[in-house]
């Protein structure tokens, strides 16, 4: 057990939840597919031929079997498919971050560890680490630099995900019960967040 200095400025701020809700919106929001789509009544098969002539018959004039009205016809103003990211700005999500890591810290579900590495890629390995940690739900692990083994060993136990700290987001940090994270990824964390 070792004292660390944390920056207040990271770690003292009062979490903002209307900044976590913005972050969190943004980073669902690019999540989404938008594979969803309907034909328009250019796009339903069939249809070319006028259904029956415009006067005299008594019914409704029709131009199309297709048409939206019809049975079997096209959706109008149907959903296409598009992409619903969108960007919000850098200062925003660097404060969300602050915010997600304060509120881990204020909550005690902060674990700063010296080093994550494994000898081997083991899953069995990396469970009895964590388990010996003390983590018993969901896991965000944050470290510092590419580890195949650490990549390989962790991606088989559920409840937990890895990132790396340049990609780290705030909506990751919230969605997991627990945080954690080495002493080189703080560091850099804090030097980023400052």
């Amino acid at each position: 057990m070792k004292q660390l200095e944390l920056a207040d400025e990271v770690f003292a701020v009062q979490p903002n939840q209307s900044l976590l809700w913005e972050a969190v919106k943004q980073y669902r929001a690019s999540q989404r597919r938008g594979t969803h789509a309907t034909k328009s009544r250019g796009e339903v098969r069939g249809g070319g031929k006028k259904p029956w002539r415009q006067k005299g018959t008594g019914r409704a004039r029709a131009g199309s079997i297709r048409s939206s009205l019809w049975r079997h016809g096209s959706i109008a103003h149907g959903p296409k498919p598009r992409d619903y990211a969108y960007a919000i700005p850098e200062k925003m999500l660097r404060g969300a971050l602050r915010s997600a890591l304060a509120a881990k810290y204020l909550e005690h579900k902060l674990t700063v560890v010296d080093q994550l590495s494994v000898g081997e890629a083991k899953t069995k390995l990396f469970a009895g680490a964590l388990k010996k940690l003390g983590v018993e739900k969901t896991v965000l692990v944050v470290h510092d630099a590419a580890d195949r083994n650490l990549e390989v060993s962790s991606r088989n136990v559920e409840g937990c995900d890895l990132v790396r700290h340049h990609r780290l987001h705030a909506y990751q940090v919230l969605s997991h019960d627990q945080l954690l994270i080495s002493e080189g990824a703080l560091t850099r964390l804090q030097e980023s967040l400052l």
